[in-house]
């Protein structure tokens, strides 16, 4: 059992991603890092030199993508102060405190942190996947508080868009019912939209949607190929599998 460090969950789990490349604390109960994590941070380009990770829970996504782009120098943001201990405690482990940092911030509220502005070629980013008031809550408290949102889509990439410097590039990944309310969000901050829809299994209706944006772009939507992730029997497709193996990339 590994040694929980001040401020951390009562209870962690350490887990290795990624064919073993990176190490991972992270609660044994409520929100653990799963396939939505997996595909954002396969979503990396390797040449990004400064990237934002929201809403980074233990930080799965953002330490991944330090890896996939060796220069990029990284911060994690996430308001759960227990998490942000995880955070660092991971970015330890993976020997990459030279380029990462992890701080405890209401995401809603960076564009109040003039020393973010415009700071950033790339935003990573998983928003909550339910608005407050409008869906039944977990009875787990850290794993409400990261499935629901205290305010709405657009705040969120509203947030994004102030830390993308000109032309940077948002990524996220949501519900694919969230489509309308997304494209809504993105309004005239992004534009060259670039859509990938996630399908359970090749007959199944897509339940998560990766969205790619360019900050202050005017370029035209564009749907590419979907990704499935489970065939026959329920095993993953080859395609899934070398993604959370760490072996291929989703070109953002």
């Amino acid at each position: 059992m590994p040694q929980q460090a001040a401020g951390q969950p009562e209870r962690v789990t350490e887990d290795r991603l990624f064919g073993g490349r990176l190490l991972l604390l992270q609660p044994a109960r409520g929100h653990r890092a799963g396939t939505d994590a997996v595909l954002l941070a396969a979503a990396t380009p390797p040449d990004a030199a400064r990237i934002a990770d929201l809403g980074a829970a233990s930080g799965i996504v953002g330490l991944r993508a330090a890896q996939i782009a060796p220069a990029a120098r990284v911060l994690l943001v996430e308001r759960d102060p227990a998490l942000v201990a995880l955070a660092e405690a991971n970015i330890a482990r993976n020997g990459l405190a030279a380029r990462v940092a992890a701080r405890a911030a209401d995401i809603l509220a960076l564009g109040r942190a003039p020393d973010l502005r415009e700071d950033f070629d790339l935003v990573l980013t998983n928003p909550p996947f339910l608005e407050a008031g409008r869906a039944r809550v977990s009875a787990d408290a850290r794993r409400a508080e990261a499935h629901v949102l205290d305010g709405d889509l657009e705040g969120w990439l509203r947030a994004a868009a102030t830390l993308l410097a000109p032309r940077g590039r948002l990524v996220l990944i949501h519900r694919a019912d969230a489509l309308p309310a997304l494209i809504r969000a993105a309004g005239r901050r992004f534009g060259g939209l670039r859509l990938r829809f996630i399908h359970p299994t090749a007959e199944g209706t897509a339940i998560r949607v990766l969205m790619t944006g360019i900050k202050g772009s005017r370029a035209p939507l564009t749907v590419l190929p979907p990704l499935v992730l489970h065939g026959a029997g329920g095993a993953f497709t080859a395609e899934a599998a070398a993604l959370h193996a760490g072996a291929a990339a989703i070109e953002p």
